[in-house]
């Protein structure tokens, strides 16, 4: 019996090791808004969704980093689902002070950009496997908007 029971949790075992998963693709991020206080910035992620049915996303963490410091993060609680058998793009937006960007000040004028690091945890709840974490992550730079693009 427990020769049986041992055989079926390595099946089980082997067929949920070697499932689709869902993958995820940070495509870009850029500067969407600017009011009085801060500069809207946005992150673009494209999820691709392997099986028949709909993904419901529990939740997106993020972490927008630069010279070495975190400049923003948060989480987006239940920000909707993936399309069965599709890629969906999700937005995700993310707010930073003014303040903030004045104490990058050093890299920022050195080039007029911010160099930065985006981090996105995207937590799925699966059929048969449980909450699954994908995380995705992007270096680059964020090139800043001149006086002569605002007006």
């Amino acid at each position: 019996m427990a020769n049986l029971v041992d055989k079926a949790k390595n099946f089980v075992a082997e067929k949920v090791a070697n499932m689709k998963k869902p993958e995820a693709n940070l495509a870009d991020v850029s500067v969407k808004g600017v009011s009085r206080d801060s500069a809207t910035f946005h992150g673009q992620v494209a999820v691709n969704n392997p099986y028949s049915h709909d993904l419901p996303i529990g939740e997106i963490t993020y972490t927008l980093k630069s010279a070495d410091r975190v400049i923003a993060s948060g989480t987006m609680l239940d920000p909707g689902s993936i399309s069965a058998n599709n890629t969906t793009e999700l937005d995700i937006p993310v707010k930073v002070p003014y303040n903030v960007l004045i104490s990058l000040a050093r890299d920022i004028g050195a080039d007029w950009d911010i160099d930065y690091e985006f981090e996105v945890g995207l937590v799925m709840d699966l059929p048969i496997i449980g909450n699954l974490t994908i995380p995705v992550s992007r270096k680059g730079e964020i090139k800043l908007p001149t006086f002569s693009d605002l007006f």
